[in-house]
């Protein structure tokens, strides 16, 4: 687990993160997203120990960065956006490096061949770092961040300069990561966040501005949900169904048989509106959630702040 309290990082009169605090628990991916110059690489160099707080403290799994450093970073498997490998060495060779470097207390060979296995390099254990793939090199990066079974992974921008498939193999690599680690996964790119995180802690010139499971974003951002849906059936009967149960603020009719309603944000209107249309005798052909899209809910929460 990972709590945040109160982070603040100041450079004379510039404040690059202003009062974070966040928790994310056992077993979850938590996306650190924002746009540039937000302060996202600065609270991930603070939690991984590389850089010290003004104020404020990090907790990784029940060690303060701060006042047990070894301990703390000893949870810690960190992954930058730029792997730092040493190219000339063989990939069985980096891991045995690292390994040592680590300190792990692990049998070393099966240990080794294990991580391998899991990010899948174990067929290009005996090449020359220099000479794999930039996906290839990604996974080298992976399995040494995963050496010593770390219970957190900070992973910072993991898929940049990827093709295609390499970031759905990633994508797929960190989300059965995310069932046995505690992940903080930064990323400006928001389709690998909405794919990957369970939960968003969005942050914008150095604030957090929402904080929400990955599907809820637009239902925190917009003070409530959104149905779309398709129903047979005279207008007034279908708006004065639906508008009469619980926690329904406002129905709106579209082209056809096209209808939006809008609900208080927490409430769940499905099980009525059923309910209610069904004794309207008005047939529901289609219901799926609507709302703004994770590209609208960021440009909305970020909107004014420094690129």
């Amino acid at each position: 687990m990972i709590e945040v309290k109160h982070l603040t990082k100041r450079y004379g009169g510039m404040t690059a993160v202003d009062d974070i605090s966040f928790v994310a628990e056992s077993g979850e991916v938590v996306g650190l997203l924002g746009p540039n110059g937000a302060g996202k690489s600065t609270t991930m160099n603070i939690i991984t120990g590389y850089l010290g707080a003004t104020s404020g403290t990090v907790v990784i799994d029940g060690a303060d960065i701060l006042e047990s450093p070894k301990a703390a970073k000893s949870k810690i498997g960190y992954l930058p956006e730029q792997p730092p490998l040493y190219q000339d060495m063989t990939v069985r060779r980096y891991l045995e490096f690292i390994f040592d470097l680590k300190k792990v207390r692990l049998p070393k060979k099966e240990h080794i061949a294990e991580v391998m296995e899991i990010v899948k390099i174990s067929d290009v254990s005996e090449r020359v770092i220099k000479n794999l793939s930039k996906g290839y090199r990604q996974r080298v990066g992976f399995a040494g961040a995963l050496l010593g079974n770390p219970p957190v992974l900070i992973l910072d921008e993991p898929t940049v300069g990827l093709d295609p498939k390499q970031i759905i193999d990633i994508r797929k690599l960190i989300k059965s990561l995310g069932k046995k680690h505690t992940i903080i996964f930064s990323s400006h790119v928001l389709s690998e966040v909405s794919a990957v995180c369970d939960r968003i802690v969005m942050i914008s010139s150095g604030r957090i501005v929402a904080d929400a499971a990955t599907d809820a974003l637009s239902e925190e951002v917009s003070g409530g949900g959104i149905l779309m849906m398709e129903v047979e059936g005279s207008s007034a009967a279908v708006r004065e169904a639906i508008g009469a149960v619980e926690g329904v603020k406002r129905v709106t009719k579209g082209g056809g048989m096209n209808y939006t309603v809008e609900y208080e944000s927490g409430a769940d209107v499905r099980r009525g509106i059923f309910n209610a249309l069904s004794k309207a005798n008005c047939p529901i052909l289609m219901m799926r959630p609507g709302g703004m899209s994770l590209e609208e809910s960021f440009l909305k929460l970020t909107e004014g702040g420094e690129d």
